[in-house]
This record gives structure tokens, C-alpha cells and sequence, in this order.
């Protein structure tokens, strides 16, 4: 549904860098959301050219300067690469713009985001939608609708600038929530990270013992927890990058708790804490 734009963030012109899954997404849903806006993008030739026929862009290219003008900037590419292009978009904007990020780590980014001048105000972000599938084909104006949207802003950002931001994104549907960057990275080492590389060690280890004649036998359990193996590594290198000191900590707590199991199992010790423990907290997700 379209809503007023000067009612919402009044935000006129938004570029958007990284047009795959999340990029497109905010793409579309801010097209659909917000039909006098302009949204620009910056990426590869033919992803800006297909975003454009599909409706997602009005416009696009491999070039930063198409961000002129815009008073809005979301950075969604890889984390690292975000990292980059935060220290080209002085160059490129010279004109007051909020700029936020959708990366899955936020300590790096919003280090990086302190050497900005004056007039570019950054305030870090991070939906919490996606799919198993990335890329622009796998993209849609609802993924964000009633999730959880993370913002980290720092103690010195405008409040005004906060406010503004999250008028949009709520206007997009999502639910905008602030954490401190720290944070951010220590619970999603544990509810996003930890989950997405134990699902693809998983999914190696089953493949690599049974094969694919095997794997026609599985049930829905492993299709279940596995769903995330699909998800391309180019994005989990940097988010791994990013947020090691976080992750490991949270592997070794699972390395523990799976080597107590393994010891229990040759013990021929119940398992029944354990599963009970793991029901009683499945129940808190919604």
C-alpha cells in the first residue's frame, strides 16, 4: 500500500548498493510503498540492467556517482565491501544524505562509518528476513514485512536522523528495533551465525557419508535443519570475517555441549536434559 511520502522519513531519492536479495527486496518494497520516490542502484551492469526491467530501479549503474542526490543511501552488499564503499561516498555524494548499511555484522562497518564528513549521517542496520536463495531473482517487496528490522546507532547520531529511518522502514513494514553495535554481534553470533554454519556442516558431513542415493531417503528433519545450507558462501565469508571473535566462542560452546552428548551416548546416560532444555527455548521462537 502507498503511503505519504513526506509522512514517512520524506525521503525523495534512495539509492541502494547491492541489488540482490536484500537490495532488491528494499527495491521493490520501497516502489511499491513510497511510487514517487526515485530509487537508484549501483551494481554489476547486468544485475542494474535486469532490476530496471523488472521495476525494481528507475535507474542504475556500475557507478557511485549515480548516488548524487539521493537523501537516502542503504548499503547492501557484502559486509566488507560495504566497508570499502563507505570511504568512496564522499566523493560521490557531496549533499546531506542518512546512509545506513543491511550487513549481518556491525562492529566493522560502523568503525569504518566514523571517518565520514558532516554531511553523510550514518546510522548501521540490519534486517532480520532473508531466504535460502540469494540474488535479485530471489527477491520481493514483502520479505520484510513484520521482521524485525535492527538499527545500531551510535551515542552522537541525530535522533532526528534515527527517527526519520525508522519511519521508513516502518512504512516498509518491517519493525525497527535499536542495539548497541557490540551486541548486535555477540546475540547474532549466537541466533544467526552459529545456526548457518552448523546447518552447513551438516549438510557436508550427511552428503559426504550417504550421497546422493542416500539423501532420497531423507526425511523432513534434515531438510528442516539444513534449509540455510543453501545459502552462497560469498556472503558468509565476510560476515565470518567480521565477527570471528564472537563466532568462535559460540562454536566452542557447541563443540562442548555435542562432545558431552557424544560422552553421554557411550555412557548410556539419559539425553533427557538436554531435549528438555532444547523444547522449553524452541518454544520461544515465534
Amino acid at each position: 500500500m502507498a503511503v505519504s511520502d513526506s509522512a514517512e522519513g520524506g525521503f525523495r531519492r534512495i539509492g541502494i548498493v547491492g541489488v540482490g536479495l536484500i537490495g532488491g527486496s528494499i527495491a521493490f518494497a520501497t516502489r511499491r510503498t513510497f511510487p514517487t520516490a526515485t530509487v537508484v542502484g549501483v551494481d554489476r551492469e547486468d544485475v542494474v540492467d535486469a532490476a530496471r526491467q523488472l521495476g525494481a530501479l528507475q535507474a542504475g549503474t556500475t557507478d557511485l556517482h549515480v548516488l548524487e542526490g539521493c537523501d537516502l543511501v542503504v548499503l547492501a552488499a557484502p559486509v566488507r565491501q560495504n566497508v570499502r564503499v563507505l570511504a568512496q561516498l564522499p566523493d560521490a555524494i557531496r549533499t546531506a544524505a542518512i546512509v545506513t548499511d543491511a550487513g549481518s555484522t556491525k562492529r566493522a562497518v560502523v568503525a569504518a562509518a566514523r571517518s565520514l564528513p558532516s554531511h553523510l549521517t550514518f546510522i548501521g542496520g540490519h534486517p532480520l528476513a532473508g531466504s535460502a536463495k540469494g540474488g535479485l531473482e530471489a527477491s520481493r517487496a514483502d520479505l520484510f514485512e513484520r521482521r524485525p528490522w535492527l538499527l545500531t546507532p551510535t551515542a552522537d547520531a541525530p535522533r532526528e536522523a534515527v527517527r526519520r529511518l525508522s519511519a521508513f522502514l516502518t512504512a516498509l513494514g518491517a519493525m525497527p528495533l535499536e542495539l548497541d553495535p557490540d551486541r548486535h554481534d555477540r546475540v547474532l553470533a549466537f541466533t544467526s551465525h552459529l545456526p548457518q554454519l552448523t546447518a552447513s556442516a551438516l549438510m557436508h558431513v550427511v552428503g559426504e557419508a550417504v550421497g546422493e542415493t542416500g539423501l532420497r531417503l531423507a526425511g523432513g528433519g534434515l531438510a528442516d535443519t539444513t534449509r540455510v545450507a543453501a545459502s552462497p558462501a560469498s556472503i558468509w565469508t565476510d560476515i565470518c570475517a567480521t565477527n570471528a571473535d564472537e563466532i568462535l566462542p559460540a562454536l566452542d560452546t557447541l563443540i562442548e555441549t555435542l562432545q558431552r552428548l557424544r560422552a553421554d551416548l557411550d555412557a548410556g546416560a539419559p539425553i533427557d536434559p538436554l531435549f528438555a532444555s532444547a523444547q522449553r527455548w524452541r518454544r520461544q521462537i515465534r
